[in-house]
């Protein structure tokens, strides 16, 4: 009975003693697991910052845009050389993914990289058959005005080696506009042109950067020697170092610019005698195909056109149904198109259309974003460090820009991040549509979310300047129906302006897919707008000719709001008091941009990890 006792303690110590040693093991290898991931993932981030910085090697202009100046003088290669080399570069780096990575032995951030950087690659090597279904010159964002724009608003003098490099991107805008001309050319070929109105808008935008002073004898300065001037002059030179650098720029004003527009201008007279009326890109080539994979990458959602035409009609007619609202309130009698017809024709709405009118809505912007600017501890944890102005689209542009955008600061914060109003017709910028218009392109909108995505500093740099437009216009959209739930728009007619302004985005899903599948024309496109919306009839033709040029892009907002809207009321139902909502923007905010659908993976984490404490607890 005793040998018996002793063999069984014997065998329970033994049992005992293995056990130990297992979990000893295993933490032993729990830790060793920990250090391969660490060094796995610390690798693949190298990798990253490697490409990252192999591009911008590539690219004076991203340089630039990011404050960097390494080749300040210099502009980028746009030939299509260039997109074949960088296609196979784009080969390459998916293949090293495939090949080389293990997911398995990544942390969690750095597999959501991962994942975002092969879906990039893979998207990329698939739409090289699309590279020539777009319009390099447009009345939107054509390089005919976007070019002098960047040397305005991008190209800092600070000294004279700087001046030095303006004069040499000058110059270098001969060649600049040769491989655009060159584009051009393929494009037509490859049935690729723009419809005929395209045409004598960004003629007039090339026309106009190459008048005035040295161009002509008149007594006005070029757009481009003028701001020139001006920086230079801030730099307390000499007399003597400011004439010779004013000498240098008019000589390459005259023989890198002059010659550049010149033969744009000369490609462009014969393309519009070409141009047909047709508007929709189902005129391209495998076009139905091409304005498919666009939605696709435009939204990050499998939706069909019919779907994105469907959900358009179906917001169309809930936000009529909440301006009759509206309506109700401010005790106005007649039909919804009586309070469009109302709002557009009253005077007390608008600013005057003269100088005076323009300094007022400027000065009352400044105020709306500054006030705003007060707000933001109710609603966010993280909030930019980089600050933000706000700016009247330059002259040169405004006729064909579009109302209102967002131009980003460097991440240094050596320039701020820039909300630009276009005041060029008043009669197109209503008061009651001011708010949400701040609220969007500057704060909590495209600036936050912008400004927080650059500083941030867990994340690779590629992330950090990731263009998703859905998630971007999402965010910007959600952002001016934010506001309201904290007390903004306590003006009816503000609140009404707000309505108005997320109307004309769900017209865009009806519009701009009615264009693009449905071959819609561009007066058919106009007058959908003026029948649904109590925008201005310019408003309109700007927006349906900018569908046209930009086949998709406009479909992103809705969408992303809507999926923001959905992920936060859902989050909201499964947390019940425990949702927070400046957590939820974190959420949203502290990943970069990110696809829609790895939006919605990121919200369901954060949910089942405060479910997960909540429960311990």
């Amino acid at each position: 009975m005793k040998i018996k006792i002793s063999i069984l303690l014997l065998s329970f110590l033994l049992t005992l003693w293995s056990c130990k040693q297992d979990a000893k093991e295993s933490e032993e290898n729990s830790t060793v697991s920990e250090e391969v991931i660490q060094e796995h993932s610390k690798n693949l981030n190298d990798w990253f910052e490697a490409q990252f910085q192999e591009d911008i090697a590539k690219s004076p202009m991203t340089q630039t845009y990011l404050g960097i100046k390494t080749d300040y003088g210099k502009w980028d290669d746009i030939s299509s050389k260039r997109e074949a080399k960088d296609l196979e570069r784009a080969k390459e780096r998916l293949a090293y993914l495939k090949d080389s990575i293990d997911v398995a032995k990544l942390n969690k951030a750095t597999a959501l990289s991962f994942k975002l950087m092969r879906q990039s690659l893979e998207n990329e090597i698939e739409d090289f058959q699309y590279r020539f279904y777009n319009y390099p010159i447009n009345q939107m964002h054509g390089m005919q005005a976007e070019i002098p724009a960047f040397m305005i608003n991008m190209h800092r003098i600070g000294d004279k080696s700087d001046a030095e490099a303006y004069v040499s991107r000058l110059n270098g805008m001969k060649e600049l506009f040769a491989q655009v001309v060159e584009n051009l050319k393929i494009r037509e070929k490859n049935g690729i042109l723009p419809p005929k109105f395209v045409f004598a808008k960004v003629l007039d935008d090339s026309r106009n950067i190459i008048i005035g002073q040295p161009f002509d004898k008149s007594n006005k300065e070029s757009t481009l020697l003028a701001d020139f001037k001006r920086k230079v002059k801030k730099l307390e030179l000499s007399e003597e170092e400011n004439n010779e650098l004013f000498v240098k720029a008019e000589k390459a004003l005259l023989e890198g610019v002059k010659p550049a527009f010149e033969n744009l201008i000369v490609l462009l007279e014969e393309q519009q005698q070409r141009a047909t009326t047709e508007d929709g890109c189902w005129k391209f080539p495998k076009g139905n195909a091409f304005y498919n994979n666009a939605l696709k990458r435009t939204t990050t959602t499998d939706f069909t056109a019919d779907q994105i035409h469907e959900l358009g009609l179906k917001e169309v007619a809930r936000i009529h149904d909440e301006m009759r609202d509206i309506m109700k309130q401010v005790k106005y009698e007649g039909t919804l198109q009586d309070f469009f017809k109302f709002m557009k024709e009253d005077k007390k709405f608008y600013f005057a259309n003269d100088e005076a009118g323009k300094k007022a809505y400027m000065e009352q912007a400044v105020g709306l974003i500054d006030t705003m600017k007060s707000r933001l501890n109710e609603l966010f944890i993280t909030k930019p460090k980089a600050d933000i102005i706000v700016k009247a689209v330059e002259p040169f542009r405004e006729k064909s820009a579009g109302k209102a955008f967002y131009q980003m600061g460097t991440p240094d914060g050596s320039r701020p991040g820039t909300y630009y109003a276009n005041l060029y017709d008043m009669e197109a910028m209503p008061i009651y549509q001011m708010e949400a218009l701040a609220y969007h392109e500057g704060i909590p909108g495209h600036h936050m979310q912008i400004s927080i995505a650059q500083e941030l500093q867990d994340i690779p740099k590629f992330r950090k300047y990731g263009r998703y437009t859905a998630y971007i216009e999402g965010w910007g959209l959600y952002n001016e129906f934010l506001p309201k739930e904290i007390g903004m728009y306590s003006d009816p007619y503000s609140d009404f302006g707000r309505l108005a302004m997320e109307l004309w985005r769900a017209c865009r899903l009806v519009v701009d897919t009615g264009i693009h599948t449905k071959k819609w024309s561009r007066e058919e496109g106009i007058k959908y707008y003026t029948d649904n919306t109590p925008n201005a009839e310019s408003d309109a033709i700007k927006m349906v000719e900018r569908h046209i040029v930009m086949p998709s892009q406009a479909t992103a907002y809705k969408v992303g709001m809507n999926k923001i809207l959905e992920l936060r009321e859902d989050a909201r139902k499964k947390l019940g008091d425990q949702f927070d909502i400046r957590e939820f923007h974190d959420v949203v905010l502290t990943n970069g941009a990110v696809p829609l659908n790895i939006l919605e993976e990121l919200v369901a984490e954060w949910v089942a990890l405060k479910n997960s404490a909540s429960n311990e607890i």
